[in-house]
């Protein structure tokens, strides 16, 4: 149903806990709430299994699925009404009675590099702190002399750690460290052809239960944030990457048109390959899929 009379007057917004979730999570509320005269949104942390376990990589502990358990038997169980998401964090498979609803307008979907406070070179004698594989081929290929260490936490708790001395600088997402309010410790801006970002990394999704009515968090949908996820999201499920994979892609849309990059890891060779492919963007995630099966063709 779309019908305005379908909303409810007050929605609970399930979140994860942590600084960033919640501040995500803010974002949304105040669109419904701005969309949506008259509804109240209310917010609803909880800490997930993801969250709490920060000494292993996600490969280690089960992959993205840890970060949104207890958000999806929240929404289940009817504790909340919708769940927000950093679109990254999700699965690659969604399960059917909680699909994504809306997306949010893209963040800036770019890496960057983070120096330690009132540094302005790399020390090459220690780490560049990254759990992501992806990241981690890309900054060598950038910076050949640099090696990489993994590193888990909040963003706040990465930033300590590299100003206490254990890591040279950190490979971040833009779009965190903007809405944390932490703009002024970007040393550098990697490009999406230097390095191409996390699918969907930037986007929120927001999650609802199926058959409920999406008049609400329709009126906050973002269509071109929207085509962008699903043709990125639609590489990596097609090339079968999971959460350890660096395997990824990265789409924009000027006009009508959307291009799509993406970046898969030949193991065997140890090479990275990039390609990109065009096409009407209503064709997003077809050309997506189409994309995956081209590198996963790749002649060798």
């Amino acid at each position: 149903m779309t019908d305005d009379k379908s909303i409810k007057n007050i929605i609970r917004v399930g979140s994860r806990a942590s600084r960033l979730a919640v501040i995500q999570s803010e974002i949304v509320i105040r669109q419904i709430e701005d969309a949506c005269p008259g509804v109240k949104a209310e917010l609803v942390t909880m800490k997930t299994t993801g969250d709490k376990i920060l000494d292993k990589t996600l490969d280690q502990i089960g992959g993205k699925g840890l970060f949104v358990k207890e958000l999806d038997e929240a929404l289940r169980a009817g504790e909340v009404d919708l769940t927000v998401h950093s679109l990254k964090d999700l699965p690659g498979v969604i399960p059917e009675d909680l699909p994504l609803a809306a997306f949010s307008h893209r963040e800036d979907p770019r890496d960057v590099l983070v120096l330690p406070a009132g540094n302005t070179e790399i020390d090459r004698s220690l780490p560049v702190g990254t759990s992501s594989l992806r990241r981690s081929l890309q900054i060598k290929e950038l910076m050949p002399e640099v090696t990489t260490a993994p590193i888990r936490g909040n963003v706040e708790t990465r930033l300590r750690k590299l100003d206490e001395g254990q890591y040279s600088a950190l490979v971040l997402a833009a779009a965190g460290l903007k809405r944390l309010g932490l703009e002024d410790r970007i040393s550098r801006y990697f490009s999406p052809e230097e390095m191409i970002p996390a699918a969907c990394q930037g986007i929120l999704g927001i999650q609802t239960r199926a058959g409920e009515s999406t008049a609400l968090i329709g009126k906050i949908n973002d269509i071109d944030s929207g085509r962008c996820a699903l043709a990125e999201r639609a590489f990596v499920k097609a090339i079968g990457a999971d959460c350890g994979s660096p395997d990824t892609a990265f789409a924009q849309i000027s006009g009508d048109q959307i291009k799509i990059m993406c970046l898969r890891y030949d193991a065997e060779r140890q090479k990275v390959l990039k390609d990109s492919i065009c096409g009407p963007a209503s064709d997003a995630e077809a050309l997506g899929r189409e994309l995956a099966y081209r590198m996963m063709n790749y002649e060798r």
